[in-house]
């Protein structure tokens, strides 16, 4: 049985069915999660990543688990699971840890957490991911209009549906013991052109407008600490080179390219309609 946590996200419900459609059993986890939220014949257990005791119902029986960065415990998070009897852990985590380690702390100190765990791990390093740009989605719907800062600027976003396919693959298969893959879309792209494929994907023009450092962060920080909200930014505006590679990885776990941004928008097309 396979533990996947955050079942209800972007990545956590892709994966789900794509494990159920393997033929696996799995168990979704998330807060406030029900039965209604799950394929049938999955078990859904609601539990907080932050509360590491409340996790120990899903993890009976279990041999793998998919782990978020979230909470503040991550130790006791894998106590827990390899008293259950875990034996494989593959983390969720961020590219900037390798590119930014002071800005991402958090997510580093849940890799070490991992490597430190005496489990089988493999940690998956996301870019910035495709479904980032449902934050457009109330403004496309409301007056076509998309608003960013940094228009010009291009990033490999990755499509959430890829990132879940590579821990599919890693859950399920061996030989990525001990690997930490990052993930990337195919090709950068600017915001300017993610608006055009989404305005592309739905028929209608989309008016993209250029927003202020400024006014970026006053948006993001109605979500995000501080010191997050600076790194976003820098990632956005000021990224290394390493942040702006077309990376490999999607292709080698899967044996196929990375999937287009505007493949994304077209398949979420109905978000911004």
């Amino acid at each position: 049985m396979i533990v996947v946590t955050g079942a209800t996200g972007n990545v956590g419900r892709a994966l789900v069915g794509m494990l159920v459609a393997a033929g696996e059993d799995v168990t979704a986890v998330a807060r406030g999660i029900g039965g209604g939220d799950v394929p049938a014949g999955v078990r859904a257990v609601a539990a907080d990543l932050g509360e590491p005791e409340s996790l120990v119902p899903a993890l009976e029986g279990a041999k793998a688990l998919f782990l978020l960065v979230a909470g503040e415990d991550p130790v006791g998070i894998l106590e827990r699971a390899a008293a259950a009897g875990v034996a494989r852990v593959v983390l969720l985590s961020s590219q900037g840890v390798g590119t930014r380690p002071g800005v991402y702390a958090h997510a580093a100190r849940f890799e070490a957490a991992v490597a430190d765990s005496g489990l089988a791990f493999t940690v998956l390093r996301s870019s910035g991911m495709a479904s980032n740009a449902l934050a457009w989605a109330g403004p496309v719907r409301e007056h076509r209009t998309a608003a960013a800062p940094f228009a010009e600027v291009g990033l490999p976003f990755v499509d959430p549906d890829d990132v879940a396919a590579v821990a599919a693959a890693v859950l399920r298969e061996d030989g990525h013991d001990g690997a930490t893959y990052v993930l990337t879309g195919p090709t950068a792209t600017t915001p300017r052109q993610r608006a055009a494929a989404i305005a592309e994907a739905i028929g209608e023009p989309v008016r993209f407008v250029e927003q202020t450092r400024e006014e970026a962060s006053a948006q993001l920080a109605r979500f995000m600490p501080p010191a997050v909200v600076e790194g976003t930014l820098a990632i956005l505006g000021e990224p290394t080179e390493e942040e702006r590679r077309v990376g490999g990885d999607v292709e080698r776990v899967l044996g196929r390219p990375a999937a287009a941004f505007g493949a994304w928008a077209a398949r979420h097309a109905g978000a911004f309609r």
